[in-house]
């Protein structure tokens, strides 16, 4: 089986049942992240795998600590024995470290950040899908996640703190695309 063939599977099979929802957002993060293999070459691979399994933290099944990016990187490390670099993405995806409050240390030493150019290619994935998998701006998926959780929660907090730096990376990713040659196709 394909790296991206068992990250789908193990998303499957911890989100599916019990997170419905989630795994429709999963769905359309991987299905974005398929979109950017023009400007990933030999990360494209990498980066969709780490769509499917970046949310992964969610399920019943792995919550420990409560904070899903930590939980969902512990579990890829420490039961499925994922790469390193995998981890590391899916512990910081879309700037997981404004939200990881007394587990900021904890984050930090047990997976460093990934390098700049896939920490903003998962971000770009993530923060433009909606929770059913729908593709939304990267405003829309603020003001929504905000509504969702309501002002003074903890996960509004970071993403409002976050915003700029959210918003930079989604901007840099979609700067890359539009960089991209148009190819026509031929019949």
């Amino acid at each position: 089986m394909t790296r991206t063939g068992w990250a789908e599977t193990t998303a499957r099979n911890l989100l599916k049942a019990p997170l419905p929802r989630r795994w429709a957002h999963t769905q359309g993060v991987a299905a974005t992240a398929r979109t950017l293999a023009g400007i990933l070459g030999d990360d494209a691979d990498l980066l969709i795998s780490a769509a499917w399994l970046h949310d992964i933290g969610y399920s019943p099944a792995l919550a420990a600590t409560g904070f899903h990016p930590l939980d969902g990187a512990r579990y890829l490390r420490d039961t499925e024995h994922a790469g390193e670099l995998l981890c590391r993405l899916v512990a910081h995806h879309s700037c997981a470290i404004n939200g990881a409050a007394d587990l900021a240390s904890d984050l930090l030493t047990e997976f460093p950040p990934p390098p700049g150019h896939l920490a903003d290619a998962l971000t770009y994935c993530d923060m433009t899908t909606g929770p059913d998998g729908q593709t939304m701006t990267i405003d829309q998926r603020i003001a929504e996640i905000i509504t969702r959780y309501g002002p003074g929660h903890l996960v509004s907090r970071a993403i409002t703190t976050s915003a700029p730096d959210l918003t930079a990376a989604v901007s840099r990713v979609a700067h890359l695309l539009s960089a991209q040659p148009v190819t026509q196709s031929t019949r």
